[in-house]
């Protein structure tokens, strides 16, 4: 049987303490940062609906497949854009204060962001099933569909944001969507237009004179009757879009942040002890093609190893030479920024020496 023999000569008590307060205070600053980055996470996944990043085709007004066609002094606040269809009429006298894209690269970039949006917010999971009638209803932040698979607007919508300039509404019809003459959508408590989005699997038609706030994506038209006014986006992405004397203007809020994936590899793995491994995580966006931003840390375990921020194709990388022998658990955690969710990389695990 083996002995331990304790040091002879007093115990120094206040040295001990010392080293095990210097212990605890590096496990437990290492532990803070970890758990500040877990919540930041946690904090951005509970957002209780997701935005729906529309790419490129986010600053169009006005976004169809097949013709786009006028009638009257429509005015298009934003771009104008067509493809694969070549035929736009009716500008002037329609006016358009953006720039006008006839099936040309930027259009093609276009239709197929609005593609992508469309298939993301279609696969957004429900939050509750209402009425088809939505005229007289007030509704807070969430994801909506009806037992009918339409949506109609008679009357006023009230869309009340509950104070959260961020906050998303959805409504996703499999059919059609359409609002009656002198139909109303009224935004209050910080709701935006940017943040509101109509998901129409056929088309959508916005009655005479109606006020229709947030973003039209229709599967396949979408008809303007005459005086209408949108506050947000018409955007068919297969059919026409038809304008008699109306006023769409792109919104200018901000639209929430766009959900995140975070992944990590290593090379070599295995490693020689020494020998230098290089680890990338890449960020990329759920929805649209803009690239995520800001900073991505490494832990090892619970150990902090690096922070380095993302580079303008999302990907963030290091190379450590110092890892000991062993198996090491390797995170890349995102942290995210204003416009993209944090997210976290399932764990790598890099073996070194052997």
């Amino acid at each position: 049987m083996r002995t331990t023999r304790l040091p002879a000569g007093p115990v120094n008590r206040s040295r001990a303490r010392s080293r095990l307060t210097r212990a605890f205070s590096v496990v437990g600053a290492t532990t803070v940062l970890i758990g500040v980055i877990g919540t930041v996470g946690a904090a951005n996944a509970d957002a209780a609906t997701p935005t729906v990043s529309l790419g490129s085709a986010g600053s169009y007004a006005v976004l169809a497949g097949t013709t786009i066609t006028n009638t009257g002094n429509t005015t298009v606040g934003g771009d104008l854009g067509l493809s694969p269809g070549t035929a736009v009429t009716g500008f002037p006298p329609g006016q358009v204060t953006g720039a006008t894209h006839k099936a040309d690269s930027a259009a093609l970039q276009a239709k197929n962001d609005l593609g992508t949006a469309f298939d993301a917010a279609a696969a957004i999971p429900t939050t509750a099933t209402i009425p088809v009638e939505l005229g007289g209803t007030t509704e807070t932040p969430g994801v909506y569909d009806s037992p009918a698979g339409t949506f109609g607007i008679t009357g006023t919508l009230t869309l009340d944001a509950q104070g959260d300039p961020n906050a998303v509404f959805v409504f996703k019809a499999a059919s059609t969507l359409i609002t009656a003459s002198a139909s109303n959508v009224k935004l209050v408590n910080g709701a935006q237009a940017a943040n509101v989005f109509w998901i129409v699997g056929s088309s959508a038609t916005l009655g005479t004179y109606s006020i229709l706030s947030g973003n039209i994506l229709a599967l396949t038209s979408i008809t303007v009757t005459t005086g209408a006014t949108v506050d947000g986006r018409t955007l068919a992405r297969n059919g026409a879009v038809t304008l008699d004397t109306d006023a769409i203007t792109r919104p200018v809020g901000v639209q929430g942040p766009v959900n995140t994936t975070t992944s990590l590899t290593s090379s070599p793995n295995p490693a020689p002890t020494g020998q230098p491994v290089t680890f990338t995580a890449t960020v990329s966006a759920g929805t649209g093609t803009t690239v995520p931003t800001g900073p991505v840390a490494f832990t090892d375990g619970f150990a902090l190893i690096n922070v380095v921020a993302l580079d303008n194709t999302g990907h963030a990388t290091f190379t450590r030479s110092t890892l000991t022998a062993g198996l090491h658990q390797i995170k890349a955690i995102y942290i995210g920024t204003n416009g993209f969710t944090a997210s976290v990389s399932p764990v790598t695990y890099e073996l070194v020496g052997y």
